[in-house]
């Protein structure tokens, strides 16, 4: 029988899943297409002012609407004006770790508009798609991995077997491919009773742009067994160690606080603890 969990903390935990922001936000729009959110004043700061003037001309990128409260509108091709504000962003240390990777762009009624960096996405609160995969092996043990401590986010945390974001290359089964493969080096078509466990979203604040950024992502999340005799041997240096635990392990060692947000979620869910 796999332990209780305390019920103080899962409240929680699932509270931490769903924050509004610290301060007022209001949108970004292209058009009408509402595709972000920034906090009032983020993008007058004058760190940033040398950045959205020159070389490429201010407000040919960006105006504020007024009232305040309608926000800043994007001018141009969204794409091309997003890669621009990436770029002003990160000059201005305003943004998260670049890694050189294009997301999706989407509106509120879900149609794509364009591409962004990938660092740019929290401090514009644009929403972003990522996957997840918890494995158990036969005997009911799970796989988990150990974030590296060089991660900018949740360095040194426990995970679920694979997760990670989804580029604007990819559709989500393609990313759950690629990402198995690179932080668990495992072929995904190697894997036993693979199925979608839900979707689990999260909109909270975020530390990138100064505190300014608010994560917003829904996380496609499955579930599998993998077959005795293999092991996960991570491929990119993402990945610190990996462990079998049992359930009562995976629940102790949650209820420390040693496992992400996203992974104590998705493995409360797979382990049926409520």
């Amino acid at each position: 029988m796999v332990a209780a969990l305390d019920s103080g903390w899962l409240h929680k935990l699932r509270a931490s899943a769903n924050v509004p922001p610290l301060r007022p936000r209001v949108p970004l729009w292209t058009g009408e297409s509402a595709i972000g959110s920034v906090e009032s004043d983020f993008l007058n700061q004058k760190v940033l002012q040398p950045f959205l003037s020159l070389p490429y001309g201010g407000m040919q990128l960006l105006k504020k609407e007024h009232p305040s409260a309608l926000g800043w509108r994007l001018l141009g091709d969204v794409s091309t004006s997003l890669d621009l504000l990436a770029k002003a962003l990160h000059s201005a240390d305003l943004d998260g770790a670049w890694r050189g990777e294009q997301l999706a762009v989407h509106d509120q009624f879900g149609h794509l508009k364009g591409t962004v960096e990938r660092a740019a996405v929290r401090p514009l609160g644009i929403a972003t798609q990522a996957v997840h995969l918890a494995a158990r092996t036969a005997d009911g043990r799970h796989w988990v991995q150990q974030r590296a401590l060089s991660k900018s986010n949740d360095p040194g945390l426990w995970d679920t077997l694979v997760g990670g974001m989804v580029t604007s290359a990819e559709t989500i089964a393609s990313a759950l491919v690629r990402e198995t493969w690179e932080e668990a080096g495992l072929k995904l078509s190697q894997m036993q009773h693979l199925s979608h466990g839900g979707v689990l979203s999260i909109r909270k604040p975020s530390t990138d742009g100064n505190g300014a950024g608010y994560v917003v992502e829904d996380i496609d999340w499955y579930t599998c067994t993998v077959p005795d005799g293999l092991l996960p041997v991570n491929q990119d240096g993402e990945v610190a160690q990996f462990k079998l635990l049992t359930p009562d392990e995976v629940i102790t060692a949650m209820q420390r606080g040693e496992f992400t947000l996203e992974a104590a979620l998705i493995l409360v869910a797979v382990l049926g603890v409520f």
